[in-house]
């Protein structure tokens, strides 16, 4: 009885939080959720990128081995997040942001103390289904259960954030730490970040859907006739994932983002060789994260803003065929600042641009009731292709000595993609006669 009555006072207090907020509570839920976009750092290429020459010095392993480790670690990882997907439906992102910010807290301070292959194998494992896919599933899926009509906008203004704090910011503040504490108990500072900052924001802050709370996405009045779309009468078409998965779009999208991930972070991850390769500094390498998050984060705000006129297929396109440019820029052209600069715009842009399009199109074109589902699917598909990009590199660089001729192969991927993804429109949900 007193557990019912302690529930029952939670559930109180959480809907107080909600009601008594002097704005619109998606408002929250964006800064939360952009909060723990951020935190997935740790586990993101571009901020592990930093770590990589550590590891092949000090455990003494080669660079196609680490590669090796990085592709299967994240291959491996990706299996989890369709499960993962399940549970945020079934038991709300509040509850899985805790368990995951907890598991994945202690999994970068298992990475401050690998001592051989096999244990960083495991914490690639660990860092990259909790951080890069588990984290960042459940930060997004919260915010696009709160908006709607102006979802667009409000993922331009999250993925502007996410941009400069977290693309910006980790790998250069790593960067820093580095010398001056070693990677281990750099890796240690990041795990106890995680777990004193997303504990208790998931806690105290984290929000399921407005619904729960008498609210309507957006911030809009209860709407009679929406009310009845407990069916599917709303501005929302809901799709299961098996609906999802039948529909051309889900694919051409799906492998579109996922090429972008593979590709992008086999060039993150490879960053600091392929810069010393061309004649350029580690520190040179660190820093051109900086103006590729300054040009990803203008670039989501905008395309964000534009969603509404622009199709996301159009953005998608675009963000291959930039793709590409990066990939001959890397192989050919990367010999001094100015190159380096211009290196980061084209990352930056197609960065912009791609994280528009993955944080919107698969609320808005299949719905929030069983979007943890799609977006387990997706983001495993995406997970997928992040595997497979270090690796080829890696040994492709062992074997020829250069990464051009890997990098140039690699370009006619996007272009390939960017022309079928041009031709393929929006899914049309069929009305069935009853």
């Amino acid at each position: 009885m007193s557990k019912v009555h302690t529930k029952q006072q939670h559930i109180q207090r959480s809907r107080d939080l909600v009601n008594r907020s002097p704005i619109f509570y998606g408002w929250i839920i964006v800064l939360v959720g952009t909060l723990g976009t951020v935190m997935t750092s740790p586990g993101q290429t571009d901020s592990t990128s930093i770590f990589i020459e550590h590891f092949i010095e000090n455990l003494h392993i080669s660079r196609s081995l680490v590669s090796t480790l990085y592709s299967v670690g994240t291959l491996l990882a990706s299996f989890a997040l369709p499960i993962v997907g399940q549970q945020i439906d079934r038991r709300g992102s509040r509850r899985m942001v805790v368990i995951i910010s907890a598991l994945f807290g202690l999994a970068c301070i298992y990475m401050g103390l690998v001592q051989n292959a096999l244990m960083l194998g495991l914490g690639f494992i660990a860092i990259r289904m909790l951080g890069q896919g588990s984290l960042g599933l459940v930060s997004k899926n919260v915010i696009n259960q709160w908006w709607v009509r102006r979802r667009g906008m409000v993922m331009g203004i999250s993925g502007m954030l996410s941009s400069l704090f977290s693309l910006g910011g980790f790998p250069n503040l790593i960067n820093w730490l580095i010398p001056v504490f070693g990677w281990r108990l750099t890796y240690t500072f990041l795990g106890l970040l995680i777990l004193v900052v997303m504990i208790p924001v998931g806690l105290g802050l984290f929000r399921n859907r407005p619904e729960d709370y008498g609210l309507q996405p957006d911030g809009r009045a209860p709407d009679p006739v929406e009310e009845k779309a407990a069916t599917g009468d709303s501005i929302e078409e809901n799709w299961t994932r098996a609906e999802a998965m039948r529909t051309p779009i889900f694919w051409v999208a799906g492998l579109g983002i996922a090429s972008i991930s593979m590709l992008t972070t086999g060039l993150f991850f490879h960053t600091v060789s392929i810069f010393q390769d061309n004649g350029l500094t580690s520190t040179m390498a660190a820093s051109v994260y900086l103006p590729i998050a300054l040009i990803s984060a203008i670039v989501t705000l905008i395309s964000g803003v534009l969603l509404s006129r622009i199709q996301a297929r159009v953005l998608l396109t675009a963000s291959l065929v930039l793709q590409a440019v990066a990939l001959v820029i890397a192989a050919w052209f990367l010999r001094d600042i100015g190159t380096a600069l211009l290196y980061g715009v084209v990352l930056g842009t197609m960065l912009g641009l791609v994280s528009t399009v993955s944080n919107v199109i698969w609320a808005t074109y299949f719905g929030r009731q069983h979007l943890g589902s799609i977006t387990g699917v997706t983001m495993t598909i995406s997970v997928v292709g992040t595997a497979l990009g270090p690796m080829p590199l890696g040994i492709a660089r062992d074997l020829l000595g250069s990464y051009s001729t890997a990098l140039t192969v690699s370009a006619a991927l996007p272009l390939l993609l960017s022309v079928v993804c041009l031709f393929c429109s929006r899914p049309k949900k069929r009305i069935e006669n009853v």
